[in-house]
């Protein structure tokens, strides 16, 4: 019923986002996936005052959506969760700059190539001169995009030290704090983050030029050929050099890096107000279901069925053994690709946090249940009461005061702790942060603005509650 009520709200909640399928949806979209950090072929960049992800492998997918008659749904995520998103059917497509391999094929469809790279190796300037070739990066520390083709050509290099992240973004910036030495990257993708500090090495990788062609789940043919169709329609017009080189403009128009911190944060205000509402949106849902979980978890740990303490204690033990990310990709991936259940990154975010704060509420309310004189209970059952009504009017309004504190402190986790569902392409705070990154070029600002906001929120909840603890221990003083 719990996760009932869910999917309800976070459908009909005015700021849920919409996500749906050519196959399920009402009316027909095209749902697009990608990790929109890899210009020119994806990127952030505010447009009219407005975040619009552009790029010329989405004038492909417009082209690809018009042909098609349908609405073009673009989702962000990590490069890493394109291929399972498109296996469990929640995007229709993913165009990332993606090449085709073997190892791909074996799990999705690939249409025709459209666009061809070649790989290069960024280094910082002060180092260019130290890898004139491939063989002095041997046992070097290198970055890499995580699941990339770019992994692939790192792996070969003898005694390499790869780091792989999911963002180019974090990899440049992994380049600049000397974490690492060199980054192998695309040749177009490095062009928008070469500046004073970073450059390219005269190594250049012995692999023949990366292909770039479209994933499409196993078995959708017709919308493979329809894609192959547009693809060859773009060629013959030659409008894919056209969309590379508008998407090269773009991209050299940078925002300036000499921006300070107070002028990052007012120009991009209204992206971490957006964030600001869905982390309170998660939050506050997450603990107020977790709190509905959480007391019927504590009950049935203090029932008599010996079942039901068992389910309790199952519960909390799997819950606070396993890491909350997993837990999320169990939810948002592994329910979609195993039983067809699709929830959206709100509804899933929602979901997680709640089941994940629900096995700490339940011990926190045991403490207070069991920190209550029994004698209470003994006494209530004895003038009448049965054990319900004296467990709802005697003994969990004492016990919830008891824990109040507490009850504070995970609310105030479970705002930091939603940031992991960015993960997913939800819109919270960390995520707004990350797309500022990527449009400013600037590694430090955005989290630190972010930082700032968690705080304030943090600060401001204390506060509150600090207040409502005293109201309520106000009558033990009279």
């Amino acid at each position: 019923m719990l996760l009932a009520f869910v999917v309800l709200l976070t459908t009909v909640v005015p700021v849920a986002m919409a996500t749906g399928t050519t196959s399920n949806s009402g009316s027909k979209k095209l749902v697009l996936g990608t990790s929109a950090d890899f210009a020119p072929y994806e990127f952030h960049k505010v447009i009219d005052g407005k975040d619009q992800i552009v790029g010329f492998d989405i004038s492909i997918a417009k082209e690809i959506a018009a042909d098609l008659g349908a609405e073009l749904v673009i989702e962000d995520m990590g490069f890493d969760g394109l291929l399972p998103a498109l296996q469990s059917g929640r995007v229709d497509m993913v165009i990332s700059g993606m090449t085709p391999t073997d190892d791909r094929r074996q799990s999705i469809d690939f249409s025709d190539t459209y666009y061809k790279s070649k790989q290069v190796i960024m280094v910082r300037n002060a180092d260019k001169d130290k890898y004139p070739t491939m063989a002095d990066l041997e046992n070097e520390k290198i970055g890499v995009q995580k699941g990339s083709i770019q992994e692939t050509i790192g792996q070969g290099i003898p005694g390499a030290k790869l780091t792989a992240l999911d963002k180019i973004s974090d990899i440049v910036l992994q380049l600049q704090t000397n974490r690492v030495n060199a980054a192998i990257v695309e040749d177009t993708v490095a062009a928008g983050y070469l500046d004073d500090v970073i450059g390219l090495a005269p190594a250049i990788p012995d692999e023949e030029q990366a292909e770039a062609a479209i994933g499409i789940r196993k078995g959708n043919t017709e919308l493979l050929s329809a894609v192959n169709g547009t693809l060859e329609r773009l060629k013959s017009e030659n409008k894919i050099d056209q969309m590379v080189t508008e998407a090269s403009k773009l991209m050299a128009d940078k925002v300036k890096k000499d921006q300070n911190i107070f002028q990052v944060f007012w120009q991009y205000k209204s992206f971490y107000a957006t964030g600001v509402g869905y982390t309170l949106l998660l939050s506050a849902l997450g603990v107020i279901f977790g709190v509905i979980i959480g007391l019927i978890i504590c009950l049935f740990r203090l029932h008599d069925v010996s079942i039901l303490r068992w389910i309790g204690t199952a519960y909390v033990e799997v819950i606070r053994g396993t890491p909350m990310l997993v837990q999320l990709m169990i939810i948002y991936y592994g329910l979609a690709l195993t039983l067809g259940i699709n929830f959206t990154p709100l509804q899933a975010g929602i979901i997680t946090l709640s089941i994940n704060s629900g096995a700490y509420l339940a011990e926190i309310f045991r403490a207070g249940i069991q920190g209550v004189d029994r004698g209470q209970l003994e006494a209530a059952r004895s003038l009448g009461m049965g054990r319900g009504a004296a467990m709802r009017f005697i003994v969990l309004p004492q016990a919830f005061k008891a824990v109040l504190p507490a009850i504070g402190n995970e609310f105030v986790t479970i705002i930091k702790e939603s940031s992991i569902i960015s993960v997913i392409g939800m819109v919270d705070i960390m995520y707004q942060a990350s797309v500022v990154k990527n449009i400013t070029y600037q590694g430090m600002n955005p989290f630190l603005i972010a930082a700032a906001i968690y705080f304030v929120l943090t600060f401001i909840l204390s506060k509150l509650l600090g207040r409502l603890e005293r109201k309520l221990s106000a009558s033990d003083r009279r």
